[in-house]
Protein backbone atom coordinates (compact mmCIF):
# COMPACT_ATOMS: atom_id res chain seq x y z
CA UNK A 1 0.00 0.00 0.00
CA UNK A 2 1.29 3.57 -1.34
CA UNK A 3 0.96 6.46 1.04
CA UNK A 4 1.58 10.07 -0.34
CA UNK A 5 2.77 12.06 2.16
CA UNK A 6 3.39 15.84 2.55
CA UNK A 7 6.45 17.71 3.00
CA UNK A 8 6.64 20.79 5.06
CA UNK A 9 8.55 23.73 4.31
CA UNK A 10 10.42 25.85 7.65
CA UNK A 11 12.47 28.40 7.56
CA UNK A 12 14.24 29.95 11.09
CA UNK A 13 15.79 33.26 10.43
CA UNK A 14 17.56 33.88 6.79
CA UNK A 15 19.77 31.28 7.10
CA UNK A 16 17.82 28.27 7.75
CA UNK A 17 15.29 26.51 5.49
CA UNK A 18 14.28 22.99 5.35
CA UNK A 19 11.43 20.71 3.64
CA UNK A 20 10.48 19.00 6.53
CA UNK A 21 9.07 15.37 7.00
CA UNK A 22 7.12 15.37 10.58
CA UNK A 23 3.50 14.53 12.06
CA UNK A 24 2.65 11.58 10.14
CA UNK A 25 2.97 9.14 13.21
CA UNK A 26 3.54 5.43 12.65
CA UNK A 27 3.61 5.98 8.34
CA UNK A 28 7.71 5.85 8.52
CA UNK A 29 8.25 4.03 11.80
CA UNK A 30 10.69 3.59 12.92
CA UNK A 31 11.61 6.94 11.54
CA UNK A 32 9.86 10.10 13.74
CA UNK A 33 10.98 12.69 10.88
CA UNK A 34 13.48 13.91 8.62
CA UNK A 35 14.58 17.89 7.60
CA UNK A 36 15.93 18.07 3.94
CA UNK A 37 17.92 21.08 5.14
CA UNK A 38 19.84 24.04 4.16
CA UNK A 39 21.86 25.88 7.04
CA UNK A 40 24.68 28.76 5.89
CA UNK A 41 24.87 30.24 9.64
CA UNK A 42 24.73 28.84 13.84
CA UNK A 43 20.80 28.39 13.83
CA UNK A 44 19.97 26.81 16.91
CA UNK A 45 21.17 26.90 20.31
CA UNK A 46 22.33 24.24 22.49
CA UNK A 47 19.31 21.45 22.63
CA UNK A 48 18.48 18.20 24.62
CA UNK A 49 17.60 15.24 23.11
CA UNK A 50 15.97 11.82 24.55
CA UNK A 51 14.44 8.70 24.35
CA UNK A 52 15.50 8.86 20.51
CA UNK A 53 18.27 9.14 17.85
CA UNK A 54 19.21 12.17 16.58
CA UNK A 55 21.16 11.81 13.16
CA UNK A 56 22.87 13.84 10.68
CA UNK A 57 23.65 13.41 6.95
CA UNK A 58 25.68 15.47 4.81
CA UNK A 59 25.37 15.84 1.08
CA UNK A 60 28.76 15.55 -0.99
CA UNK A 61 27.75 18.78 -2.49
CA UNK A 62 27.63 20.92 0.78
CA UNK A 63 30.27 23.71 0.83
CA UNK A 64 31.78 23.00 4.30
CA UNK A 65 30.78 20.62 6.80
CA UNK A 66 29.11 20.64 10.28
CA UNK A 67 30.76 21.18 13.49
CA UNK A 68 28.90 19.16 16.00
CA UNK A 69 29.54 19.61 20.01
CA UNK A 70 27.72 17.39 22.82
CA UNK A 71 27.10 16.66 26.34
CA UNK A 72 29.46 13.89 26.25
CA UNK A 73 32.50 15.70 24.99
CA UNK A 74 32.78 15.24 21.54
CA UNK A 75 33.97 18.05 19.55
CA UNK A 76 34.06 16.94 15.63
CA UNK A 77 33.69 17.54 11.96
CA UNK A 78 30.84 15.95 10.53
CA UNK A 79 32.75 16.37 6.44
CA UNK A 80 30.57 16.66 3.09
CA UNK A 81 29.56 12.87 2.56
CA UNK A 82 29.85 11.78 6.08
CA UNK A 83 27.31 11.11 8.74
CA UNK A 84 27.07 11.44 12.56
CA UNK A 85 24.26 9.52 14.73
CA UNK A 86 23.87 10.85 18.18
CA UNK A 87 21.96 7.64 20.55
CA UNK A 88 20.18 10.21 23.11
CA UNK A 89 18.87 7.64 25.24
CA UNK A 90 18.46 9.18 28.99
CA UNK A 91 19.60 12.66 27.69
CA UNK A 92 21.90 14.51 25.30
CA UNK A 93 22.40 18.35 24.71
CA UNK A 94 23.84 19.07 21.26
CA UNK A 95 24.83 21.81 18.78
CA UNK A 96 25.40 21.82 15.19
CA UNK A 97 26.78 24.92 13.21
CA UNK A 98 28.41 25.46 9.57
CA UNK A 99 32.38 24.79 10.52
CA UNK A 100 33.09 27.78 8.04
CA UNK A 101 31.25 31.13 8.29
CA UNK A 102 29.37 31.95 4.78
CA UNK A 103 29.42 28.51 3.41
CA UNK A 104 26.01 26.69 2.70
CA UNK A 105 25.75 23.13 4.37
CA UNK A 106 23.38 20.83 2.41
CA UNK A 107 22.25 18.19 4.77
CA UNK A 108 19.59 15.75 6.39
CA UNK A 109 18.48 15.85 9.76
CA UNK A 110 17.02 12.65 10.54
CA UNK A 111 15.27 11.32 14.01
CA UNK A 112 15.19 7.97 14.21
CA UNK A 113 12.90 5.88 17.06
CA UNK A 114 14.51 3.72 19.99
CA UNK A 115 13.17 0.48 21.53
CA UNK A 116 11.55 1.20 25.10
CA UNK A 117 14.53 -0.86 26.36
CA UNK A 118 16.96 1.57 24.88
CA UNK A 119 14.90 4.86 25.87
CA UNK A 120 16.73 4.96 29.19
CA UNK A 121 20.36 4.18 28.45
CA UNK A 122 23.19 5.92 28.16
CA UNK A 123 23.68 8.35 25.36
CA UNK A 124 26.58 7.75 22.43
CA UNK A 125 27.76 8.91 19.61
CA UNK A 126 28.78 7.12 15.82
CA UNK A 127 30.14 9.04 13.32
CA UNK A 128 31.69 7.37 9.90
CA UNK A 129 33.61 9.52 7.93
CA UNK A 130 32.98 10.22 3.97
CA UNK A 131 35.91 8.03 2.67
CA UNK A 132 34.53 4.74 4.85
CA UNK A 133 31.14 5.32 2.77
CA UNK A 134 30.65 1.97 0.75
CA UNK A 135 29.92 2.66 -2.74
CA UNK A 136 27.97 0.89 -5.56
CA UNK A 137 28.56 2.16 -9.27
CA UNK A 138 26.54 0.62 -12.40
CA UNK A 139 25.16 1.63 -15.27
CA UNK A 140 24.51 5.55 -14.80
CA UNK A 141 23.65 4.37 -11.24
CA UNK A 142 25.58 5.47 -7.81
CA UNK A 143 24.24 3.93 -4.38
CA UNK A 144 26.48 5.13 -1.57
CA UNK A 145 25.51 2.80 1.69
CA UNK A 146 25.67 5.43 4.95
CA UNK A 147 23.20 2.70 6.62
CA UNK A 148 22.04 -0.78 6.57
CA UNK A 149 23.03 -2.75 3.62
CA UNK A 150 22.62 -2.76 -0.37
CA UNK A 151 23.40 -4.58 -3.10
CA UNK A 152 25.56 -7.68 -0.88
CA UNK A 153 27.70 -4.43 0.87
CA UNK A 154 26.87 -3.03 4.26
CA UNK A 155 28.02 0.40 5.62
CA UNK A 156 30.50 -0.17 9.06
CA UNK A 157 28.23 1.79 11.50
CA UNK A 158 26.16 -0.61 13.80
CA UNK A 159 23.50 2.04 15.28
CA UNK A 160 21.03 0.61 18.17
CA UNK A 161 18.32 0.81 15.42
CA UNK A 162 18.75 -1.02 12.07
CA UNK A 163 17.55 1.62 9.61
CA UNK A 164 18.29 1.63 5.69
CA UNK A 165 19.94 4.73 4.24
CA UNK A 166 20.60 4.66 0.65
CA UNK A 167 22.18 8.10 -1.32
CA UNK A 168 21.40 7.04 -4.73
CA UNK A 169 22.17 9.52 -7.97
CA UNK A 170 20.32 8.13 -11.60
CA UNK A 171 21.49 10.09 -14.95
CA UNK A 172 19.10 10.70 -17.32
CA UNK A 173 16.94 7.45 -17.83
CA UNK A 174 18.34 5.35 -15.37
CA UNK A 175 16.97 2.49 -13.47
CA UNK A 176 17.26 1.02 -10.03
CA UNK A 177 15.33 -2.03 -8.78
CA UNK A 178 15.29 -1.57 -4.93
CA UNK A 179 14.71 -5.46 -3.25
CA UNK A 180 12.63 -4.36 -0.09
CA UNK A 181 12.78 -7.54 2.63
CA UNK A 182 9.46 -8.51 3.97
CA UNK A 183 8.17 -6.12 7.22
CA UNK A 184 10.03 -2.64 5.97
CA UNK A 185 8.67 -0.05 5.88
CA UNK A 186 10.01 2.09 3.08
CA UNK A 187 9.80 5.80 1.86
CA UNK A 188 11.54 8.32 -0.99
CA UNK A 189 12.53 11.57 -0.74
CA UNK A 190 13.62 13.37 -3.88
CA UNK A 191 16.60 15.60 -3.37
CA UNK A 192 17.09 17.20 -6.91
CA UNK A 193 15.59 16.43 -10.31
CA UNK A 194 12.77 13.98 -11.30
CA UNK A 195 12.11 10.67 -10.03
CA UNK A 196 9.60 7.96 -10.85
CA UNK A 197 8.91 5.31 -8.08
CA UNK A 198 6.88 2.50 -8.86
CA UNK A 199 5.63 4.89 -11.67
CA UNK A 200 4.54 7.26 -9.98
CA UNK A 201 6.58 10.67 -10.78
CA UNK A 202 8.07 13.05 -7.90
CA UNK A 203 10.59 16.20 -7.72
CA UNK A 204 12.12 18.07 -5.18
CA UNK A 205 9.70 20.74 -5.50
CA UNK A 206 6.83 18.91 -5.25
CA UNK A 207 6.63 18.64 -1.54
CA UNK A 208 5.85 15.12 -1.74
CA UNK A 209 6.84 11.83 -1.26
CA UNK A 210 6.08 8.08 -1.30
CA UNK A 211 5.40 5.66 1.94
CA UNK A 212 5.21 2.32 1.63
CA UNK A 213 3.75 -0.05 4.31
CA UNK A 214 5.78 -3.08 5.33
CA UNK A 215 4.41 -6.11 3.76
CA UNK A 216 4.50 -9.53 4.80
CA UNK A 217 6.75 -10.50 1.86
CA UNK A 218 9.83 -9.36 -0.21
CA UNK A 219 9.13 -7.24 -3.05
CA UNK A 220 11.03 -4.59 -5.08
CA UNK A 221 11.09 -0.90 -5.32
CA UNK A 222 11.66 0.72 -9.18
CA UNK A 223 13.57 4.18 -9.22
CA UNK A 224 13.45 5.97 -12.80
CA UNK A 225 15.10 9.40 -13.94
CA UNK A 226 12.85 10.24 -16.59
CA UNK A 227 13.92 13.68 -17.43
CA UNK A 228 17.42 14.55 -16.90
CA UNK A 229 19.73 13.51 -13.64
CA UNK A 230 18.10 13.03 -10.40
CA UNK A 231 18.95 12.44 -6.86
CA UNK A 232 16.84 10.48 -4.34
CA UNK A 233 17.51 9.75 -0.77
CA UNK A 234 15.81 5.76 0.39
CA UNK A 235 14.81 4.94 3.88
CA UNK A 236 13.86 1.25 5.12
CA UNK A 237 13.55 0.13 8.65
CA UNK A 238 11.19 -2.55 10.34
CA UNK A 239 8.71 -0.60 12.33
CA UNK A 240 9.19 -0.71 16.54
Amino acid sequence: MTSIVHLQRANHGSHFRAYGLRGVGDLINPFIGVDHAWMSAPTFPPHSHAGFSAVSYLFLDSETGIRNRDSLGSNNLIRPGGLHWAMAGSGIVHEEFPDEAGKTVHSLQIFVNLSRDLQGNAPFALTLEPQNVPVILSAGVKVRVPLGSYGGVSSPLSPPTNVDLLDISLEDGAELIIPVAAGNCVFVMPIFGTVDVDGLRFDHDGLKIPVFKAQKTMHTSTLRAPTGAAKVMFFGGVPL
